[in-house]
């Protein structure tokens, strides 16, 4: 593997490492730190820029990439404003859809769904997760409205996708 292939293949270990940490932050506090999105940008720039070297990548590609972000940022910040998501939630989601890009957005989506779903199911189940959720909440419908914790469902996607880049680099 050449060495720029192998920098490229560094850019998706440290994306799943600061997905991994924004998921645990995210189930501590319930809130994302602003730097963890940013440092997914960051690491997608140099990503990018590794990919255009080795010819992995095209710059259409990488378009298309953003243009997928910005549209999942509408979608998502209209959730924001109807108070169904976090703001830290559509930042870290925003970030992780410039990986996907078009070719797997869908996939990402997805697996965010399925995971966010079974992190219903558990806080419906009444499992406490996260610092406050559940607090005291005895009746489902007490549950129902407690806060749930949607970053590890977005590093399941996350992870999802990176891994699905790391298999096309081969």
């Amino acid at each position: 593997m050449p060495f720029l292939a192998l920098l490229q293949t560094g850019c998706l270990i440290v994306l799943a490492i600061l997905l991994v940490i924004a998921a645990w932050q995210d189930l501590r506090t319930l809130n994302i730190s602003n730097s963890l999105p940013l440092s997914i940008v960051i690491v997608f720039v140099v990503w990018s820029i590794l990919g255009l070297v080795t010819g992995t990548l095209i710059a259409g590609e990488v378009a298309l990439s953003a243009g997928c972000a910005v549209l999942l940022f509408l979608v998502a910040a209209a959730g924001f404003a109807a108070g169904m998501v976090g703001g830290g939630d559509v930042k870290l989601a925003t970030a992780v859809a410039l990986f996907a890009g078009p070719s797997l957005l869908v996939d990402f989506l997805l697996v965010v769904g399925i995971a966010g779903g079974v992190l219903g199911i558990i806080v419906l189940a009444g499992v406490p997760v996260g610092p406050v959720a559940n607090a005291g909440e005895a009746t489902v419908r007490g549950r129902l409205h407690s806060r749930l914790s949607y970053g590890p469902a977005i590093a399941a996607g996350g992870l999802w996708v990176a891994a699905g880049l790391a298999c096309a680099l081969k």
